[in-house]
This record gives C-alpha cells, structure tokens and sequence, in this order.
C-alpha cells in the first residue's frame, strides 16, 4: 500500500519527483523520501506528508538528472526511521537506490538465507530483501538485468520497483501484476510510477503499464525493455480499482473512475430502493453514487462532507486512531439528511467499525433511514500482498451472514455488489484479478492458505528491444 516513482529529466528531478509523490500522496501518509543522483547520492526522507518532509531548499540539495521517490504505508516492517524507503548502498563504486510497493510472503525465509551467508540487515522490511538480493547478484554479474531476473525466480508476493543503478533507472513489476506501475513521457523526460496520476501531476504522457515480469531502463536517450518471467496469468489486486487508487487513475488500461460508476449502477439494478436521496461516504465512494444515482434517477446529495485535510482514515495503523478520526473527518450535512431515506454508498466494509460510526452520525442527523450499499463484495480472508486486511478475526463479513452484518452496523438494509459484476465493471477477466480478500484463493503460495497460483515461466536469453516512445 505504497507509492513510488522514478523520473529521469535533462532539467533535474528533485522538484518533478515531489509533485509526482504529491500525487500519490493518497497510498501512504506515514513517511516519505526521494534519492537522486549526480555523480553521488543525495538523499533526503523523513515521517510525514510529502508536503512537511520537503520544502523549496530541501528540493534544492537534491541534485541530479535521475532519482526515485516513495510514500508509505507499512504492511511489513515496523514505523521506524530506518524502514523509511528509497533504501541507499554503495558497492564497488557504484550507487544502488530503491523503492518498493508491494509485499513478499517469503521474507522471513529470505532473510534467513541471506543472514547465514553473512549478509547484516538494517531494516525490517521486505524491500531490503529485495535490495539485498539484487545488490549481491549485480556484484557477482555485473548486470541489472541477470539480478532482477535471479530475483524474480527467488521473489515470492506482490512487488513494483524503481530503482536506480548511478545514472540510471530501472523498474520492474511482479509476474502476476499485482501492484500497478506505469510509464510516461514528460516534456523533458520520462517518468515510471504507480499510478497514471502522477504521470498528469507533470503534464506528461501516458505510454503504457509495465507489463507483469517486465524490467524496463530508462535513461535520457529513451527506454529500453526485457521480459524476464512470463506467467499464464495475471492477478491485477481488485482492490485497487474499488479503493486503493485514485478514481482518475488509469490502471491496466481501466479508468478507475468508470470501473466504480459502473459497479455504482449495477448496486441499484441489484437491490433497488426507493430511497429519498443518495449519498457518498466521500471520497472513495463518490463515482459509486453518481452511478447508482443515474441508473436509479434517485437524487444525489452530499450528506457528508470530508474534511479535506485529513488522510484516509483506513490506512491509519491503529484501530483505535481510525475511529477516532471518523468524526473529525466527515460531518453530516443535517439540513439534507432530516427525515429522509438514504442510501449511504461506500466502496468496502472491512472491520465494521467505521460503517456503523458513519450510520450513527448520519440517523443523528434526523435521518429515517440508512441503506448501505457497497462497492465490493464481502470482505471475508485476509491480504498477504500489500493490502491491510491482518486477520480474520478484525474482518466483520468473515464469519457473519450479511444479515448479522447488517445488523451490527446499524443499517436497514446492506447489499453488496456480486462479485462477477464486480469484474464485469473493472472489465479485466475474474482469471486475472487477484481477488483472494473476497474468496480467500490466493495467486501465490501462502503457507496455511489456499492458493490458485499457476506456473510462472522464465524466459532465458530474452532478447531487449527498442520502445517506440515517440
């Protein structure tokens, strides 16, 4: 539940790398960092928003034509300074920066591994395994391409990474594509990141995804590409298209925007209600309601409003911090509410907790009724690639009837959309949708769990060809 992003630009890269993260901003709140180089590293991060880690002078210092950025939120490893990303090394003169969004299932393994070989780690997090692993095979090799590939056959989870090797950059995707990560062309240069809304943060062009397996280089004469791993399928994470990204992001080739009005409309035409007014539980569930509100002709009226300098409420790490923040964050709009039936749409129900406090303060308001409909389907298992779903015990829908829930949240009513309207929405076959959180099939071998996972090939030899970027 990371962003991260790469850019290389003749006219330096401190300033485009902060608008890029500043875009991003919405898939981690809790730190952020960029490196860049220029003939050494310069390396600035800290705990924080984009906007209070750096400042004018701050972007100053940091030189050079190519960097990487990253904002996180932490799934594996500990709210530490040190766990703070992009990570930096130094070996045989040469410089090795890296970001990391995603999550391994084989860390512990790695580490261990790795650990009886000699090899001292600083950090707590997955990412450092993976920079350690490519740091080792590039001084045994010599070749970014060879390490990436011996770390795609070692790697086992979800991972989109930029890195940089000196002046160079690089970035890489899973296999399966679970982490989204994408290419662009801005007017001086060419940047990779995890959403497409940091390639329009720079007025750039939106090329491509990088596709599942793929290392791309991208230096200032172009980009150049090599397919490492092949898979029969991908496992795109469906979360990403529900919640996770921004609605303006183009993800895979699906604007997530559409993706959610369409699964908006296909809320009424399964439970239809005839309802006084529709409203959101801004912002996530925005482009839901507009679509069940067009599909129904039930008016749509803001019912809550956000506080718009709050963060999101779910990736707070803390159960406690993320209820608190309820309240602060949305305040109902009492005028629209007073004796009136609503239909309050969201894009998920994890925990439970914060649906049943948003339904509280809405029925205080003078609302009559409440009817929640829901963006995604129960969510009953847990994530083990990136997404903060820990256990299922925390997860309301895992042992409960959608009756129980509903009546554990204070609703009326509660429906959820079907799953294969779901995908039929998002418009990528269920085949190569990650939807383990919704069935508790897993694209990759997860010790304890059920898993799906279908062989992933790599290709030897293969053969770097020429983009045409133009």
């Amino acid at each position: 539940m990371c962003g991260i992003v790469g850019i290389v630009d003749a006219g330096g890269v401190s300033f485009p790398l902060y608008y890029a993260l500043y875009a991003l901003q919405h898939r981690g709140q809790e730190s952020t960092g960029i490196s860049t180089f220029d003939r050494r590293p310069f390396v600035h991060k800290g705990r924080g928003l984009v906007a209070e880690v750096f400042d004018e002078q701050i972007l100053g210092r940091l030189r050079g034509t190519v960097g990487i950025g990253h904002v996180r939120y932490p799934t594996t490893g500990a709210n530490l300074p040190e766990n703070i990303q992009p990570f930096n090394f130094v070996f045989r003169e040469h410089t090795l920066s890296l970001a990391h969004n995603g999550n391994l299932v084989n860390t512990n393994a790695l580490r261990t591994c790795y650990e009886q070989d000699g090899q001292i780690f600083c950090t707590t997090t997955d990412s450092e395994v993976i920079a350690t692993i490519i740091a080792h095979e590039i001084r045994r090799s010599g070749s970014v391409e060879d390490a990436v590939g011996v770390a795609m056959q070692k790697l086992q989870g979800s991972y989109s990474v930029v890195l940089t090797l000196d002046d160079a950059l690089y970035a890489f995707r899973d296999p399966l594509g679970i982490k989204p990560l994408c290419i662009g062309r801005t007017r001086s240069g060419y940047i990779v990141a995890s959403e497409s809304v940091a390639v329009d943060a720079l007025n750039g062009t939106l090329l491509r995804d990088v596709a599942p397996g793929e290392l791309v280089r991208v230096t200032e004469n172009g980009i150049t590409s090599t397919q490492l791993a092949i898979s029969d399928r991908r496992a795109h994470c469906m979360f990403e298209f529900v919640y996770f990204a921004r609605a303006d992001s183009v993800i895979d080739g699906t604007l997530v925007y559409d993706a959610r009005r369409k699964i908006g409309e296909e809320l009424f035409l399964g439970a239809p209600m005839d309802a006084d007014m529709v409203a959101p539980v801004p912002d996530s569930g925005t482009a839901y309601a507009i679509g069940y509100s067009q599909a129904s002709g039930t008016p749509y009226l803001e019912g809550l409003m956000k506080n718009r300098y709050m963060g999101r409420t779910f990736i707070m790490p803390d159960q406690q911090m993320r209820e608190n923040a309820v309240r602060i964050k949305l305040n109902p709009i009492k005028k629209h509410l007073e004796n009136k039936s609503v239909v309050l749409i969201d894009d998920s129900v994890v925990r439970g907790t914060t649906s049943r406090r948003l339904i509280d303060i809405v029925r205080d308001a003078g609302a009559r009724q409440v009817h929640l409909r829901v963006g995604s389907p129960p969510i009953v298992a847990p994530c083990y690639l990136g997404v903060d779903f820990p256990t299922r015990t925390e997860l309301i829908a895992s042992s409960r009837c959608t009756e129980e829930v509903k009546d554990l949240i204070h609703a009326d009513s509660l429906y959820h959309v079907p799953l294969c309207k779901m995908v039929e929405a998002i418009g990528i076959d269920v085949g190569n949708l990650c939807t383990a959180c919704l069935t508790g099939q897993y694209p990759v071998e997860v010790p304890g769990e059920c898993c799906d996972a279908r062989c992933v090939e790599f290709q030897k030899g293969s053969v770097q060809t020429r983009l045409d970027v133009e």
